[in-house]
C-alpha cells in the first residue's frame, strides 16, 4: 500500500512560477517510477511528468517541455514538479501517481498503469 500526497498548489499570474510536492509512504519508494498528471475541467486527466524509480531520466508532455522539471529525492520519499514561465492553459488540478513496477526501465505514458494517486493540488493561472 502506497500513500501519496501532494501540497503547493495555489493561484499564480501568467508567467509565474509553483513548486509541487508529493510525499509518498509506504512501500519502497526508491523502487518505483512516478508521475504527475493533471486535469482540467471537462478533460480527460493527462500526462504531465514523470521520473525512473532512480531519478536518472525524465519525461515530459510537449505541452510542457522547457517549462517544468521533475526531480525526486529516495532519501525524503518526494518528488517535486516545478513549474516555470506558466500559462493559463496549465489551470488544472495536478495529481502525483506511483507505478509499482519493480524499478522499470521506462514510465508510462497513461493514467491505467499506475496504481496509486493522490487526492490532486489545484493550480490556477490568471491571465
Amino acid at each position: 500500500q502506497v500513500q501519496l500526497v501532494e501540497s503547493g498548489g495555489g493561484l499564480v499570474q501568467a508567467g509565474g512560477s509553483l513548486r509541487l510536492s508529493c510525499a509518498a509512504s509506504g512501500r519502497a519508494f526508491s523502487t518505483y517510477a512516478m508521475a504527475w498528471f493533471r486535469q482540467a475541467p471537462g478533460k480527460e486527466r493527462e500526462f504531465v511528468a514523470a521520473v525512473t524509480w532512480s531519478g536518472g531520466r525524465t519525461y515530459y508532455a510537449d505541452s510542457v517541455k522547457g517549462r517544468f522539471t521533475i526531480s525526486r529525492d529516495n532519501a525524503k520519499n518526494t518528488v517535486d514538479l516545478r513549474l516555470n514561465n506558466l500559462k493559463p492553459e496549465d489551470t488544472a488540478v495536478y495529481y502525483c501517481a506511483a507505478d509499482m513496477s519493480y524499478r522499470r526501465s521506462g514510465v508510462y505514458y497513461t493514467t491505467g498503469e499506475y496504481e496509486y494517486w493522490g487526492q490532486g493540488t489545484q493550480v490556477t493561472v490568471s491571465s
